[in-house]
């Protein structure tokens, strides 16, 4: 696939170019909704890959010394977490009126990939908890980088018609790279050589970013820069007028709270595996791959039925639905008490995983002024890396308070317990939520109202 999109008309200007200029119209075969996707599948591996190897780093090592190992894991996971915030939306938003002839997304891609793959080598070669956090906050200011901009992909060249099954594919891709992650460091864990898994996933990321580079089309033109500077551009990146868009603002906070609650569960589950059932890094590394397969199952059966579901009742009580179940499936893990019925609870939550990043992709989609994709995408992803800072924090200081209070077993079980108030906290969140009416009329009419 190459060359730009056919689009509808741009109209004539501003207000409207935002609602609905340049939407594409060309209908896309499956072959290349998977291209547009691919590169999902690498640069979540990445996070779950360095994830979990950072855990069982921590949990497993001296390298924390005297630090708890909640204050440990919020360490790493802060620097990192407050650079994403800051670089994705804003280089996502720098993108939407980059001129290049590779088109206004791949330069930040292939740059951040190459960054990310250097940054992967030296996440595997720390010794110390200083090192390790060093390069997880260049880790991430790499792959915010690419992430930003690739953010905006799918509304740059999917019709409107083909959202729900685009968004099963982002959801689907999104699946497959926390397989493919966690998997590896899972085995890499089992066989006594963790930095293994981090080198496994910088090949698999290199790969996903050429399929979607020499693959994927250019995709919209650029947005008109005028006479303004890459700063004021960088700048309105985080302009107030984003609150008009309430709907948009609200979903973004509970697409927060969903994702602390599942970076509880992921956070924790070494140190849960270790003081719950007293299992050594490889013997955890072998149970992990069994919740993979559990969790990976839950999550790849949800995925397409949840995104082509929502096309028919709406967005969000299928989002809904995938509240509940992440809820329950903390619940069944938190009170546990064999192996067993943990791996039922880790394929509740992986059901309630797929569910969400297919269906929350799409009403996103939805709700998005279209030609300013990558800055409202960029800004989504506030919430997407938050969430691993923030539950880390939340997380670690529970498991820390109950740690002190009834010792190690009940740290970890206490945690879980927390993600279901976040998972209650994200349901009541989407209330405010306005799902437009899907179809062509149905949003041009509302954009024609606006400019009233």
């Amino acid at each position: 696939m190459s060359g730009s999109m056919p689009v509808a008309p741009a109209g004539d200007g501003a207000a409207g170019d935002d609602e609905q200029a340049a939407r594409p119209t060309a209908l896309l075969p499956l072959a290349q909704l998977i291209q547009i996707s691919a590169f999902w599948l690498g640069l979540t591996a990445i996070d779950s890959a360095y994830g979990l190897f950072v855990q069982l780093r921590l949990t497993y090592s001296d390298m924390r010394g005297d630090v708890g190992l909640g204050a440990a894991s919020a360490i790493v996971a802060i620097g990192g977490g407050l650079v994403s915030i800051a670089v994705m939306p804003t280089v996502g938003s720098i993108s939407d009126y980059t001129t290049s002839r590779w088109g206004r997304r791949k330069p930040y891609i292939a740059v951040g990939s190459l960054l990310s793959t250097v940054f992967l080598l030296g996440v595997a070669s720390s010794n110390t908890l200083l090192g390790i956090t060093a390069f997880v906050i260049l880790l991430s200011f790499a792959t915010s980088i690419a992430r930003g901009p690739f953010q905006g992909y799918v509304p740059d060249l999917v019709a409107e018609s083909q959202v729900g099954l685009a968004s099963g594919m982002v959801g689907l891709m999104q699946v497959a790279g926390n397989i493919t992650g966690f998997g590896l460091a899972s085995g890499a864990a089992a066989i006594g050589n963790l930095p293994l898994a981090l080198f496994a996933v910088a090949v698999v990321q290199l790969v996903t970013m050429l399929t979607v580079v020499l693959r994927v089309g250019a995709g919209l033109p650029p947005r008109p820069r005028g006479n303004r500077s890459w700063l004021a551009i960088a700048r309105a990146t985080w302009g107030t007028d984003i609150l008009q868009q309430r709907s948009y603002v609200w979903l973004l906070a509970a697409r927060l709270c969903f994702l602390m609650g599942g970076g509880i569960l992921f956070a924790f589950a070494a140190a849960y595996l270790k003081y719950e059932f007293g299992f050594t890094e490889d013997q955890a590394g072998g149970l992990f791959v069994i919740m993979l397969g559990a969790l990976g199952t839950g999550s790849v059966l949800a995925v397409v039925p949840a995104s082509r579901l929502s096309d028919f009742v709406g967005r969000k009580p299928v989002i809904y639905a995938a509240c509940l179940s992440g809820g329950i499936g903390s619940v069944v893990v938190a009170l546990s008490p064999s192996e067993g019925l943990a791996i039922a609870g880790a394929a509740l939550f992986g059901t309630a995983a797929g569910t969400f990043l297919s269906v929350d992709w799409a009403l996103m989609t939805d709700i998005i002024p279209r030609a300013a994709a990558g800055r409202y995408m960029g800004l989504s992803n506030v919430a997407t890396a938050s969430a691993p800072l923030l539950a880390a924090a939340v997380g670690g200081l529970v498991l820390d308070t109950a740690t002190a209070a009834a010792g190690s077993a009940a740290g970890p079980r206490a945690a879980f317990l927390a993600a279901v108030g976040l998972y209650a906290l994200a349901a009541l969140l989407m209330m405010p939520v306005v799902e437009p009416k899907r179809g062509r009329a149905a949003r041009v009419a509302a954009a024609r109202q606006k400019g009233e």
